[in-house]
């Protein structure tokens, strides 16, 4: 990546009239992001993610605020005469045409020469891996081969940034994990700056430099996809992202008593909200040792999810704690429901929100 920003939305507001009264979309969002970055959208929906994508490409004007590629201030410039492309959940290939010709169709609009539209399609063809596969037609191909040839399709042409929209939604679970990894893959390869709308946070911290996680509106934070997991700026993100425990009360000397046991968050006093991942957490059935956080429950319910067993813990004053333990072969721990344990983990592993 360079210094130069590939994207800068400044202070954009988008508002809507709905049923005689306006509605914020989005409520001013700043953004800067960089030359070559993969940079994700994140949120759930009607956060304003796609609306952000949308004004980013030209298809909904800002009814505030500056929209920059490149340094450029393109608020007013139609779609068509912005340098981005955007691939859709939907692929929107040409049934009629083979993966050669929906690939090569921009270019042969653009009128570029036939040798130079040979030699590009073949290059894209291999980045996506689908070299030998020219010929097929859309109907014959898995829906993971069409988003190969819809992403083709969108890069072949060199934008400066691709704007891609919930493109891995209708595809099943297994290939949408190896296709997160192949977007990453291709986009490191290409070294086009990547724009990525999802509501997955899965498919957010897997392939993401950066994430901005949107809410009613609002970029909530931005960082990169570790900041966000580890040390969520507000409640919201620790509960968005992956699972979160939330401690909240009054913290005396650095101890947070929660339910006859006590939270350990060195220098803090007053109020303040606690999250700490559940594989951060240690079950046991006997009363741990040493400086740790130590809080005793009964295991109110046991999923077995494979890699992993998800403990959740009833505490005595009413509140839950959510556990996952790994399915390691020496794995001595063997509560069920209805057993006491102790929960037990590290201060560092306590972050108090808006710290």
């Amino acid at each position: 990546m360079t210094d130069l920003s590939a994207i800068e939305l400044e202070d954009v507001v988008k508002e809507f009239t709905s049923h005689g009264e306006v509605v914020q979309a989005v409520k001013g969002v700043t953004l800067d992001i960089a030359e070559g970055e993969f940079f994700s959208l994140l949120g759930p929906s009607g956060c304003g993610k796609t609306t952000t994508m949308r004004m980013i490409a030209g298809f909904e004007d800002p009814s505030r605020g500056v929209v920059k590629l490149h340094g450029k201030d393109v608020t007013n410039i139609p779609p068509n005469k912005r340098d981005v492309n955007m691939v859709f959940q939907s692929y929107a290939l040409f049934p009629h045409m083979n993966v050669w010709d929906n690939v090569a169709f921009g270019l042969k609009q653009r009128k570029v020469d036939s040798a130079e539209i040979q030699r590009r399609v073949a290059e894209m063809l291999e980045i996506v891996a689908l070299t030998g596969r020219e010929r097929r037609m859309p109907r014959e191909m898995s829906g993971g081969q069409q988003q190969r040839v819809a992403l083709a399709r969108a890069l072949v042409n060199k934008p400066r940034a691709l704007l891609l929209d919930e493109p891995l939604g209708a595809l099943d679970l297994k290939l949408r994990q190896a296709m997160q990894i192949e977007l990453k893959r291709i986009q490191r390869e290409v070294g086009i700056t990547f724009v990525y709308v999802t509501h997955d946070q899965g498919e957010a911290l897997t392939m993401s430099d950066r994430i901005a996680v949107m809410n009613d509106g609002l970029v909530e934070q931005l960082a990169n996809p570790r900041e966000i997991y580890e040390r969520p700026s507000t409640a919201f993100v620790a509960g968005f992202i992956g699972t979160s425990n939330l401690l909240a009360g009054t913290a005396t000397s650095g101890v947070l008593k929660i339910g006859g046991g006590r939270v350990l968050v060195p220098g803090r006093d007053g109020d303040v909200t606690v999250t700490v991942r559940p594989e951060k957490i240690t079950i046991s059935t006997e009363e741990p040792e040493g400086e740790l956080s130590t809080v005793a429950g009964t295991v109110s319910e046991l999923v077995y999810l494979g890699t992993y067993n998800s403990y959740t813990v009833a505490l005595p004053d009413g509140g839950e704690i959510t556990v996952f333990q790994q399915n390691a072969h020496d794995s001595s721990i063997t509560a069920e429901r209805g057993d006491s344990v102790w929960l037990s983990w590290q201060a560092q592993h306590s972050y108090v929100i808006g710290s």
